[in-house]
């Protein structure tokens, strides 16, 4: 859980990558969770040979859920956000009011 700098707004959903980078799993359900005061915060730890670096994508819950695709195959099926899809989204904290 995060807030704004007044505690006023709270936002949920972090969603952590620690192998995989291009894609964040998400679930059904966040079609319909949709708000301007609910906003995610994907997460890709890196680790390579200088250490780790860490990319965040703050993202407007309404930009998740018009992005989102479905995929299935013969065993499974799953919702994600592709990284290309909230690029624009890198480092964009203004949204918690920190300039």
């Amino acid at each position: 859980m995060a807030t704004d700098q007044s505690c006023r707004n709270t936002f949920s959903n972090v969603k952590t990558n620690a192998h995989t980078f291009n894609f964040w799993l998400l679930t059904k359900k966040v079609k319909e969770q949709v708000s301007d005061n609910h906003i995610y915060v994907l997460v890709n730890l890196r680790h390579n040979k200088s250490g780790e670096t860490i990319e965040y994508f703050i993202v407007p819950s309404r930009v998740i859920s018009g992005k989102m695709v479905y995929s299935k195959n013969k065993n499974s099926e799953w919702y994600a956000i592709n990284m290309k899809d909230v690029e624009k989204y890198r480092d964009e904290w203004s949204v918690f009011g920190k300039s």
